[in-house]
């Protein structure tokens, strides 16, 4: 059983950071169906952002179970000790350092995955907000910043030396982005160099996947990103797999509208009719995808602005999907 400071975690799969994807709605979402925990978008250690409505929703933790975990970024440690600070300040349970982020606009900051290239600096940032407050720190990497400088190893050891109580490691250089294969050789040698608690990230789209890569690294947990995208239900399927052997199957049609028309009504709810309906164009987007007449149904919503509506097409479309798939059988 992984352990992070005072809490326990039974299940081996958790939610991945993802900016404008892991709201508030999503997290509880995801955690109805298995994860460990689910960590938050990415905070700014801008101060001049705490007051900003973007960064309020971020940290709204209204109904989300403990341990509720914010992750941070930037570069500058005393930046970054005070938005842990303020983030202990308003219900966060755990602090998750961005050291993986590959993303040009974060980077060109020096922050996330450019912090691998400064050693030093990484010490420093770990040092400051592991002393800034009485909380759990976690720290979230990639294997480096390109092929030729893999230091996950060594800054894993750093990590662990200034006090990180567990470390998540996706499996690929800065270099990489999203692109090629994951490689996750460099997540056992990181597993086998410290003693707390490793998570293993990058393609982990199935439950077969997930034991794959919990058998070779060797990782305590593994954490679940893009793949979770429109299948919030990954998770229960991962755990049962990982737990028991059993896989199983999709959720039926009726179940999958169910859980569709409550994350619509959570993300109204939570955004407002207006901006909840947008946001709520790409979640349908990830949902739909592989479905009969999807790429139809996608094109009529994405040009829909009222919720109602929004609403009244997804249940059209679900009730085509049941209609045929009694027809077939």
């Amino acid at each position: 059983m992984m352990q992070i400071g005072p809490y326990p975690f039974s299940g081996r799969v958790v939610l991945a950071p993802m900016a404008g994807i892991t709201d508030l709605p999503f997290r509880k979402l995801c955690r109805r169906f298995g994860a460990a925990f689910a960590v938050s978008e990415m905070v700014s250690a801008n101060a001049q952002l705490y007051g900003s409505i973007k960064t309020q929703r971020k940290i709204d933790h209204r109904g989300e179970a403990k341990p509720r975990v914010v992750q941070i970024a930037g570069a500058d440690p005393r930046a970054m000790a005070l938005v842990a600070r303020f983030n202990a300040d308003n219900g966060a349970d755990i602090i998750d350092i961005n050291m993986g982020c590959p993303a040009k606009k974060i980077c060109r900051q020096q922050a996330g995955s450019a912090l691998l290239r400064d050693q030093s600096l990484v010490r420093k940032i770990i040092g400051a907000v592991v002393e800034a407050c009485d909380l759990p720190i976690t720290l979230k990497i990639r294997t480096g910043w390109d092929e030729n400088s893999r230091n996950a190893v060594a800054v894993a050891k750093l990590a662990e030396e200034e006090g990180i109580a567990a470390l998540a490691v996706h499996g690929r250089t800065r270099a990489c982005g999203f692109h090629g294969q994951a490689e996750y050789e460099t997540i056992r040698e990181v597993k086998q160099g410290v003693s707390i608690p490793v998570i293993a990230n990058g393609d982990i789209g199935t439950p077969a996947q997930a034991k794959r890569v919990l058998d070779f690294t060797g990782a305590d947990a593994i954490m679940v990103g893009r793949g979770a995208r429109g299948r919030p239900w990954l998770f229960q399927q991962i755990n049962r797999f990982v737990e028991d052997g059993v896989m199983v199957d999709e959720p039926a049609i009726e179940f999958q509208y169910q859980i569709v028309a409550e994350h619509l009504q959570a993300l109204y709810a939570f955004y407002g009719d207006t901006m909840g309906v947008r946001i709520a164009r790409k979640h349908l987007a990830w949902y739909t995808k592989g479905l009969p007449g999807g790429s139809e149904f996608r094109r009529q919503i994405n040009s829909e602005t009222l919720s109602v509506e929004q609403s009244r097409k997804v249940k059209d479309f679900y009730q085509r999907q049941l209609a045929d798939h009694i027809l077939a059988a």
